[in-house]
């Protein structure tokens, strides 16, 4: 029997190639088209990261949400087969509502494994279209992404083993951001002849903030060389102004014998080559390959098949030592705390230094911090 491709999206004015939205306009395995929220109420004391991803050209749609409280880290993941209404965004028990795009969102996530949510989402700034994001390994694109991303504060409830936990905006802050494209996803695939030069790893940092009177968004990758291949700094006022804030200097803090940072300071330019300093502090950590499907993630990949109807509840003891050695070794989403000219601001302080980066003194996958 044919299976009709054509969708409710096909109604409207936006397709970019001549197939049914549905279908991607590459054949690409790892397209995909994913979102990623993080909340907190600035305390340190509690950090919940979620998000949401389609994979056409694997069939796969998934969606997880992650708690740090204290030293126990639980996530919750849900993963079915595709569907051809992207107007309805839902992976089983978990649902994205957009009430007003680009501004204001809504996550449900229905009892699934003892945690449940109810959260609404306002921006309180206007979204940053980030730079292409682009990687190659020799002649291969391995990332193609179009992103952007929005600061904003939260109101609900989070519900964890029966205890409910009251989410106000006067106090819950956090960032998302919403990317499209190609990245490695689902299952691994045969790596074919060894890279030549062997890939060194990368070091990354990406930091949307939260003040009063702006927003900042920061994001940059560097080569084992410290060669910088991303790099972009900008500040959006509330009355709308966007200011760009040149090649930020970046120091960066780790704990010792870790790659865990404690705290940055970045030298920034603004107009007319007015320095801008703005300094950070993690109040809490969570490791994304500890349970939230990034990179690195042993247990639960984005895009991988599940099977229908799938879902699961993993839980990590940060406290562990078998634990806590892992944490260095993946991309770390930071509650962070910042100040910059006077104003003190929140949001996600993320980082991940892999392998080789002879700026931090890293010579190797294994060297940690003195």
């Amino acid at each position: 029997m044919r299976r009709d491709v054509v969708s409710p999206l096909d109604e409207y004015p936006i397709h970019q190639a001549p197939l049914p939205v549905t279908w991607a306009a590459t054949s690409d395995r790892n397209f995909y088209d994913r979102c990623y929220f993080n909340a907190h109420d600035r305390t340190g004391e509690i950090f919940v990261i979620s998000g949401l991803g389609w994979y056409p050209n694997l069939g796969t749609k998934d969606a997880f949400l992650l708690v740090r409280r204290g030293d126990m880290q639980t996530a919750v993941h849900l993963g079915d087969a595709i569907d051809d209404d992207r107007l309805n965004q839902r992976v089983n028990g978990y649902r994205i509502e957009v009430v007003e795009p680009l501004k204001k969102l809504r996550i449900v996530l229905e009892e699934t494994e003892g945690i449940a949510a109810d959260l609404t989402w306002e921006g309180s700034f206007d979204v940053v279209q980030e730079q292409p994001h682009i990687l190659r390994h020799g002649s291969r694109v391995t990332l193609d992404a179009q992103r952007f991303a929005q600061v904003g504060t939260w109101s609900g409830s989070i519900v964890i083993d029966g205890e409910e936990i009251a989410v106000t905006p006067d106090r819950w802050v956090g960032a998302r951001d919403r990317s499209w494209g190609i990245r490695p996803v689902g299952e691994a695939v045969p790596a074919g002849r060894p890279a030549d030069p062997p890939f060194e790893g990368m070091w990354w940092l990406y930091m949307p903030l939260r003040f009063d009177d702006y927003a900042m968004v920061l994001i940059i990758q560097e080569d084992p060389d410290g060669f910088r291949t991303l790099n972009d700094c900008t500040r959006v006022w509330r009355d709308g102004r966007v200011e760009q804030l040149g090649w930020p200097q970046v120091n960066i803090s780790y704990a010792s014998g870790t790659r865990i940072p404690t705290g940055a300071v970045i030298r920034c330019t603004g107009a007319e080559g007015r320095p801008v300093t703005l300094e950070v502090e993690s109040l809490l950590p969570v490791a994304l390959h500890l349970g939230a499907g990034y990179s690195g993630d042993g247990d639960w990949s984005h895009g991988m098949w599940k099977g229908p109807g799938f879902t699961e509840r993993v839980t990590y003891d940060l406290g562990s030592p078998e634990v806590a050695g892992k944490m260095m070794f993946g991309v770390v989403d930071h509650v962070g705390r910042a100040t910059c000219e006077g104003a003190t601001g929140y949001g996600l302080f993320e980082h991940g230094a892999l392998g080789r980066h002879d700026p931090s003194g890293f010579t190797d996958w294994l060297t940690l911090a003195p």
